[in-house]
C-alpha cells in the first residue's frame, strides 16, 4: 500500500497514488493551481506537492485544529492551508483570486488520529468525552444535543444518517437515560444503544451505526458535501479533475448523483428541427470508479470501504 505518515502520527493515507495519479498533475497542468479539501495529515497534500511544479499552487482546506498544526509543518511557499470547510471553497478560493483549478481532491470522513484519541469523542470502542466535532473551536458537541434534542429529533438523525432500523428505540432509551443522568461518554452512550439494539450484524459493534449518524449530524457532513461538490465543479478548469473519496453509501450516493447529473443532458425531442451543434452537451465526463487493492486493505482495514469517483471538466461546446 502506499503510505505517508507525519511523525507521531499513524495515519495511512487511503488511495494515495491512485487519488493523485487521477489529478494527472503534469506537463503545464504541473504549474497550475489545486485544491486539496481535507488536508488530514497531510499525505495527499504532501504527494501533489511532489508532482507539482515550481509556479504551481496547493490550497489545502481542513476544519481540525489538529490538522492544522500538522499543516504548519508544510514549510513549502507553493501551499496554503485554510482553517475551514471544504464547503467554503468558493469564497476562499475567490477571496485569493483564484477564478479556476486544474484539480481537486476530496477525501471525506475522519482520519485515523481522530478516531484513536479518545478525547475526540468519535469512537465507540474508546471512553472519553462526547464530543464528535471535526472543529473543536465551533458548534455543539454530541453530548450537548444529545441533552437538548428531541426524541423524535434524535430518531430520526439516527435513522436517516445511520441507516439504522432501531432507530427510535434507541433515541427513546437516550432520552431515559439523561432524565437519570447526563450523558457524557462514548462508552455511556455505546453501552445505551448495545441495550437497545435487540440483534447486531455480525462483526459490527451495534453502536456503529448511531457513532456516525451523530457525527454526520453534529458536523453536517452531507450538507456541506453537496455545497463543495457544486464549487468544485464551478471552480474547474476545462479539462480540470475532480476527484473524491467517499467512505459510506451516504456520501458515495451523493457524488454518484451529482456527477452523473453533470454528465448527462435531457436530450430534446428528435421530431424538432435542432442542429447538432445546438444540441445541449455534458458539463462532465465519467472516468472512473475505483477502490482500494486487496493489499491496500490488508495493510490498512479502515480501507475497506473506500470508493473514489473521478470526472473531468469537459471544454465549453463539448471539445474533447
Amino acid at each position: 500500500m502506499s503510505e505517508q505518515t507525519v511523525p507521531g502520527l499513524q495515519h495511512r493515507t487511503v488511495l494515495l497514488e491512485e487519488a493523485v495519479d487521477s489529478l494527472q498533475i503534469d506537463g503545464e497542468r504541473a504549474n497550475g493551481v489545486y485544491v486539496d479539501g481535507t488536508f488530514g495529515r497531510g499525505g495527499h497534500s504532501r504527494r501533489i506537492l511532489e508532482r507539482l511544479g515550481p509556479n504551481g499552487r496547493l490550497i489545502a482546506f481542513d476544519k481540525d485544529p489538529q490538522a492544522i498544526a500538522a499543516a504548519q509543518a508544510v514549510s513549502d511557499k507553493r501551499f496554503e492551508i485554510v482553517h475551514d470547510s471544504f464547503a467554503t471553497m468558493a469564497e476562499a478560493l475567490a477571496s485569493r483570486g483564484v477564478m479556476q483549478v486544474d484539480g481537486i481532491l476530496l477525501d471525506l470522513g475522519i482520519s485515523s488520529p481522530q478516531v484513536d484519541e479518545a478525547a475526540r469523542g468519535f469512537s465507540f470502542r474508546l471512553d472519553g468525552p462526547l464530543d464528535m466535532r471535526m472543529d473543536t473551536t465551533r458548534g455543539m458537541s454530541a453530548a450537548e444535543w444529545l441533552a437538548t434534542e428531541s426524541e423524535q429529533t434524535i430518531g430520526k438523525v439516527i435513522k436517516d444518517y445511520g441507516e439504522e432500523r432501531f432507530a427510535f428505540q434507541i433515541a427513546k432509551a437516550i432520552v431515559a437515560r439523561r432524565a437519570i443522568e447526563p450523558i457524557s461518554g462514548t462508552r455511556q452512550l455505546a453501552e445505551i444503544v448495545a441495550h437497545a439494539v435487540k440483534t447486531r450484524e455480525k462483526g459490527k459493534d451495534p453502536a456503529t451505526r448511531t457513532f456516525q449518524a451523530i457525527r454526520i449530524y453534529i458536523n453536517q457532513e452531507l450538507e456541506e458535501l453537496e455545497v463543495a461538490l457544486s464549487a468544485a465543479f464551478d471552480k474547474l478548469a476545462p479539462h480540470g479533475r475532480l476527484a473524491v473519496i467517499s467512505f459510506h453509501s451516504l456520501e458515495d450516493r451523493i457524488v454518484k448523483r451529482y456527477l452523473a447529473s453533470k454528465a448527462k443532458v435531457q436530450q430534446p425531442d428528435r421530431r424538432l428541427p435542432i442542429r447538432a451543434a445546438d444540441l445541449p452537451q455534458p458539463e462532465l465526463k465519467l472516468l472512473a470508479k475505483m477502490k482500494p487493492s486487496d493489499a491496500e486493505i490488508a495493510a490498512n482495514p479502515r480501507a475497506r470501504s473506500a470508493i473514489m469517483r473521478v470526472a473531468e471538466r469537459i471544454a465549453a461546446g463539448g471539445a474533447p
